[in-house]
């Protein structure tokens, strides 16, 4: 049986470091910051790191993959950003949900500096934002909706945009990308589940029974009821069972079986964790405000 609380996660590769560096350097060609983060699970995908890079530069949050969060918690987590001072936007970026009132947003925030720039002459002045996220939130995504081509590399797996790009997104607003970058160190072991759960680190890496086992007792938790449905448990005593007894039973449920009827619960875990990341379980959100 695996371990359903341990978060030995070691992930961190050469290149986060370079990336790290190459923002702090493209800092001073930028007006404000785009930084995406996973609407699912909003505080564990923004990389406190960034926040020392940043400094004072404007920021606007987008809550990427809206579609795939609760649409309740992530309302509410609108609100909590909004309460910090710090304006954002529930999208899609794949499909373009909720990015029209992007750049209407961003002028809004930039408003004074861009009344500084016309008293000084500089009218047409383009506004530069750099675009900030983990690995795999979709970066790449939004600035190809943004720009109308696929010039961003993009792909369901962390870390395969390298380098910084510059793009035009309209006669107005130009966009930097960068690649996406963790940092070396989670200080709440639930910061690292949150991130495997939905992809952010590669599986390969990691015990991919234990992290099944620990979805599996926040969706018993949670989100009982799409539990049951999606795995047809109902009838049984789902409540009282671990996470491993759980996964024991929906691959069961499922016709995995090894040799002599033993339960393939490798391959049941695969399953679970490629269903929540497609929301086939449904629209879930790993995180709650806490104020």
């Amino acid at each position: 049986m695996a371990n359903e609380t341990s978060t030995d996660i070691n992930w961190f590769p050469g290149h986060m470091t370079k990336a790290k560096r190459r923002i702090e350097q493209s800092l001073k060609l930028v007006d404000i910051i785009i930084e995406i983060i996973d609407a699912r699970i909003p505080i564990s995908s923004r990389n406190p790191d960034l926040f020392d890079l940043i400094k004072s530069k404007p920021i606007i949050v987008l809550l990427n993959k809206c579609d795939m969060a609760d649409k309740n918690r992530t309302a509410q987590w609108i609100d909590y950003f909004k309460l910090k001072g710090i304006e954002s936007l529930a999208v899609d970026c794949k499909t373009g949900k909720g990015l029209k009132l992007f750049e209407s947003k961003i002028r809004g925030i930039l408003s004074d500096k861009i009344e500084a720039w016309k008293l000084k002459g500089m009218i047409n002045r383009n506004i530069r934002a750099m675009v900030v996220g983990i690995p795999n939130v979709g970066k790449s995504s939004f600035i190809n909706k943004m720009s109308g081509n696929n010039k961003a590399r993009t792909e369901d797996r962390p870390g395969v945009t390298r380098g910084n790009q510059w793009f035009t997104i309209s006669d107005r607003l130009e966009i930097l990308d960068t690649p996406g970058i963790l940092w070396p160190k989670f200080d709440d072991p639930k910061v690292g589940l949150n991130l495997a759960f939905t992809g952010a680190v590669k599986d390969q890496i990691l015990d991919i029974e234990m992290l099944a086992e620990n979805l599996l007792n926040f969706l018993k938790d949670k989100y009982f009821d799409e539990l049951l449905s999606r795995y047809k448990l109902e009838g049984i005593d789902c409540a009282n069972m671990t996470g491993h007894e759980l996964l024991k039973e929906i691959g069961k449920k499922r016709g995995m079986l090894l040799s002599g009827g033993v339960i393939d619960t490798e391959r049941a875990a695969v399953m679970l964790l490629d269903e929540f990341r497609s929301a086939k379980l449904g629209k879930i959100t790993l995180e709650e405000v806490t104020l």
